[in-house]
């Protein structure tokens, strides 16, 4: 592609078509085949929340979507917690998605969203149904960008050439009263070069929280950036009294105190807290966000790219966020995340545990100085190693 083209392209920005994507390809795509692996692990040690347990259950699904012109768009969607979500998920992708995108042309993302959205509305427009729209439009979005030429966040028109990441590593973990473990978590990412960390409260009492709080900045010294996250464990009055402390102690944000549907109580924490309020990783459509924005009930929003539907929908709610005035970071971290927040001017943060534990890619993410490299090669660098795939696949 010539400079000229290039910066036209990347003017665009989120107002960039599809169509006008297609209008760079030689001849007309379409969609060939819909393929789906299920991936099943084995039980990890139980890491918790403030509600939450992890590890016992844990799988995936891994979609491709081939085109006649030899790209494949891929997309993956784990599960940490949920038996039997990633048997549904392709179930949904295999009978219901599979025959409405099979022999479509992948230039209009946004109509195959409209179609998908028109049949599996009927199962509920939340849950594993949206999971299944988000892994599909990924996949959409990555051929496009594949066929293109160009790394998905220059298609999108680049806001950055690196993503600020931080890792979520203080979970609560069993037999774990002296906080070795969580000590040691902390240590190892800071050894990684994080420079920003994420430690869970809630689950615990105000003193026990505030006693791991600060044992977390014991170890990461004055200049490591900490947020902490209650994974909804709060209720408003109690919320308030631990955003004050969080406050008092630096943290950079205080997220998710309170469950999703408490938008009047995190408007509340907005208008009393000077911390930075973060929410959204269980909203599924920009129209929840935008009840978060109207309400000015956050700093922050976390759109989850499973959950909120791909690369279109999340677009979408990062645009409206910036004319809200209000900063993004991604709810997980992976390809898909790194290159949407590149394209988003209020960006500042990607979530991850550790880099090492995205090792189920071809393309390997690289961190410096407390930062994601932008990546160069055309697609959003999903593609995954077919030797892990092998490793965990069942049947």
């Amino acid at each position: 592609m010539r400079r000229r083209d290039f910066f036209t392209s990347s003017a665009a920005g989120l107002a960039l078509s599809a169509s006008s994507a297609a209008a760079q390809m030689q001849g007309e795509l379409r969609i060939t085949a819909l393929e789906t692996d299920l991936l099943r692990f084995p039980p990890g040690r139980p890491e918790y929340d403030a509600v939450h347990r992890f590890g016992d259950h844990r799988g995936g699904v891994v979609l491709r979507l081939k085109t006649n012109a030899g790209h494949t768009g891929w997309a993956y969607s784990s599960f940490g917690m949920v038996e039997g979500g990633p048997e549904v998920l392709q179930a949904i992708l295999e009978k219901e998605i599979k025959p409405l995108v099979v022999g479509q042309d992948p230039a209009f993302p946004k109509l195959l969203r409209k179609k998908i959205w028109n049949i599996l509305e009927y199962h509920g427009v939340q849950g594993i149904a949206h999971f299944a729209i988000g892994a599909t439009d990924m996949a959409v979005w990555d051929i496009l960008a594949k066929a293109a030429g160009l790394p998905l966040y220059k298609m999108l028109g680049a806001a950055h050439d690196r993503m600020p990441v931080y890792s979520m590593c203080g979970w609560y973990y069993e037999g774990d009263s002296d906080l070795s473990i969580y000590r040691k978590a902390i240590e190892d990412r800071l050894a990684e070069g994080f420079r920003a960390i994420k430690v869970k409260t809630g689950r615990g009492s105000f003193g026990e929280d505030m006693q791991r709080l600060r044992a977390a900045r014991e170890i990461a010294g004055p200049t490591v950036r900490i947020m902490v996250d209650a994974n909804q464990g709060l209720n408003r009055n109690e919320a308030l009294r631990r955003g004050r402390a969080y406050q008092d102690e630096g943290c950079f944000w205080y997220e998710e105190p309170m469950p999703p549907h408490e938008k009047d109580g995190y408007a509340m924490l907005a208008q009393e807290l000077d911390i930075r309020i973060a929410t959204g990783e269980n909203e599924y459509t920009k129209y929840e966000f935008l009840e978060l924005l109207k309400r000015d009930a956050a700093d922050v929003l976390q759109p989850d790219n499973r959950r909120a539907g791909g690369v279109t929908e999340w677009m979408e709610i990062a645009a409206l966020a910036d004319a809200f005035g209000v900063e993004i970071a991604s709810h997980g971290g992976g390809p898909a995340n790194l290159h949407m927040l590149l394209a988003m001017p209020n960006a500042i943060y990607m979530e991850t545990g550790s880099l090492k534990g995205n090792s189920q890619y071809l393309e390997a993410l690289r961190m410096r100085d407390g930062a994601v490299l932008a990546p160069e090669a055309p697609g959003m660098g999903s593609d995954m190693r077919p030797d892990w795939i092998a490793k965990y696949k069942v049947g």
